[in-house]
């Protein structure tokens, strides 16, 4: 099995920037790809950025494109999530996840294992 903590949450105004880390551990040999997802209060889980196992494959969600940069180190088993220019509608807790597809997919069905995720809040 492989687990996934998240950190890097918080309080941010808008405009500001901060960096969530997702550490795993566990069987770190079985991480493909990987993805962010969040999930704001009433809504759906959405989609936030997705990395191939090698790091040269990303994808973004159209509302972050431009503002937030997923990237990972493998030697250190560890993705990150680059939040920049945010926005009171970045408010959620943020996941990250394994994905089970040998693409990057937005769908949150096709990641099978997730961290308990890190809030954060933006103010404006």
């Amino acid at each position: 099995q492989v687990q996934l903590v998240e950190s890097g949450g918080g309080l941010e105004q808008a405009g500001g920037s901060l960096r969530l880390s997702c550490a795993a551990s566990g069987r770190t040999e079985s991480l493909n790809v990987m993805g962010w997802f969040r999930q704001a209060p009433g809504q759906e889980r959405d989609f936030v950025g997705g990395i191939s196992r090698s790091g040269t494959i990303r994808s973004h969600a159209v509302s972050v494109k431009g503002r937030f940069t997923i990237s990972r180190d493998n030697a250190k088993n560890t993705i990150y999530l680059q939040m920049n220019n945010l926005k009171p509608e970045d408010t959620a807790v943020y996941y990250c996840a394994r994905g089970t597809t040998p693409y990057i997919s937005e769908q949150f069905l096709d990641y099978d294992t997730w961290g308990q995720g890190t809030q954060v809040t933006v103010s404006a």
